[in-house]
């Protein structure tokens, strides 16, 4: 039963800090340019557009729930497991969301590291 919960909080894992991910870089990509809008309109521009956007602080909130969903998973797993398949797994789910939310150009080279990921984290849960 531990080894469900073990991977529940890794699938949790995963899917918020993609969802983190994927929200932050869609709100920089709103946002603009920091050192650009910086030079044009000041600092205090910069920190009142980062301020206002409901987005990234969507993708904050997404991102500590991955936090706190490693936490648990670390109390109930081992690091060695816990640690590579959260990340490995998340680098996957990346892929897929650059590809299907964000529109990204994932070429070939891309698609072939993410199955060898997968490789990777079947050959670690044996």
């Amino acid at each position: 039963m531990k080894m469900l919960y073990s991977w529940t909080c890794i699938l949790v894992t995963v899917a918020a800090a993609a969802a983190g991910d994927v929200l932050v870089a869609l709100a920089m990509r709103r946002i603009g340019d920091l050192g650009d809008l910086r030079r044009r309109h000041g600092l205090v521009s910069v920190i009142a557009r980062v301020i206002s956007s409901w987005v990234l602080f969507a993708g904050v909130f997404f991102m500590a729930i991955a936090f706190f969903s490693n936490l648990v998973g670390l109390s109930w797993a081992d690091l060695s497991l816990v640690g590579p398949a959260s990340a490995a797994l998340t680098f996957v789910a990346n892929a897929f969301a650059a590809k299907y939310f964000l529109h990204e150009n994932v070429d070939r080279r891309r698609w072939v590291a993410t199955i060898l990921v997968c490789c990777g984290v079947v050959l670690l849960t044996w």
